[in-house]
């Protein structure tokens, strides 16, 4: 296993999504950018996936529990006990599955772009089309993964982004890695979950569909869904300074016995308990309804309570308490 810590501070294991390679990554798009931001706070543990990058890639596990076993073995040989997490796309589904199995190890969670099941993703025929395409032409496969991953891209970013997939794996192992992620379920795991944790996910994701990450929040007890502008898949594409500044937020907030509201959503409960409807606060506001709902989801999950009319009576609390 390949992998690399930069940084000083609290530990942050970071898994970029389905094919990595430590050294390349770092000159594509803004990911260079992003995790030397990330630096400044913690240290940065990032890893090449078995039969990825700079790992070993023959006669290695490439399955799920496989992909599991070995962000732990990352863990361990950096000497951190105890982590945050950040997982990207299918790297989500692993991170919420450590989350889950191993709550002692993991402070705080985040997700970005990911799914609870990846058969949602698309449907039968599409998934095994793209798996065999990979598997036969990979330079195919690419462009055709390249198209739902990055929104718009110039044809230098689309260059740069089939170049840095070939140099991650082969053609075998990038095949085996999407059949394993269109294949994996983590339902049953989610409501383990015990760390902190916020669902990042952009509100127009062409690769994987926004209810998706509504879902994955829904399912985590006390998540907080982030809704964020754009459509590219990729956090290190588009509006990268949004994505990087909600994990930053999120990761640096201290843990708390009590539920705790975020600015925003003190700001809508507030709305709530005049009430607003969510079309009316998205409008006082100037976000999307998308964006209204989601700040009242996480209001009710937060508070654990299933009405507006509750949500009113904690605002009222809140009043009579200070």
């Amino acid at each position: 296993m390949a992998y690399s810590t930069s940084g000083t501070g609290p530990p942050l294991l970071c898994d970029s999504g389905w094919v990595t390679h430590l050294r390349a990554q770092l000159e594509l798009l803004s990911f260079g950018a992003f995790f030397e931001r990330l630096a400044e706070r913690f240290t940065v543990i990032r890893y090449d996936k078995p039969g990825c990058g700079l790992s070993d890639r023959d006669g290695v596990d490439l399955s799920f529990e496989g992909q599991v076993a070995a962000a732990l073995a990352v863990a361990d040989a950096v000497g951190a006990g105890r982590f945050r997490l950040f997982g990207a796309s299918q790297a989500g589904q692993l991170a919420a599955a450590i989350a889950a199995r191993y709550p002692e190890r993991v402070e705080a969670l985040v997700v970005y772009g990911t799914c609870a099941s990846g058969e949602d993703l698309a449907p039968a025929e599409v998934r095994q089309s793209l798996v065999a395409l990979v598997r036969a032409h990979w330079g195919l496969g690419q462009k055709a993964l390249s198209g739902a991953f990055v929104t718009d891209p110039t044809a230098e970013e689309m260059a740069a982004f089939t170049r840095f997939q070939q140099s991650c794996a082969t053609a075998a192992g990038a095949a085996r890695m999407l059949e394993v992620y269109y294949g994996t379920d983590i339902r049953a795991l989610l409501p383990a979950i015990r760390a902190r944790t916020a669902v990042l996910h952009r509100e127009e994701d062409q690769g994987t569909k926004f209810e998706l990450g509504r879902e994955v929040a829904a399912l985590i007890p006390g998540a907080t869904l982030i809704p964020l502008p754009g459509s590219s898949h990729l956090f290190y594409h588009g509006d990268w300074p949004s994505v990087l500044e909600a994990t930053l937020s999120f990761l640096r907030e201290p843990a708390s016995a009590g539920p705790r509201l975020t600015d925003r959503e003190r700001e809508v409960a507030e709305l709530v308990a005049e009430g607003l409807t969510n079309q009316a606060i998205a409008r006082r506001l100037s976000v999307a309804p998308r964006t209204a709902e989601s700040h009242v989801e996480n209001i009710r999950r937060k508070l654990q309570v299933s009405s507006r009319a509750q949500i009113a009576a904690w605002v009222t609390e809140q009043r009579l308490r200070h």
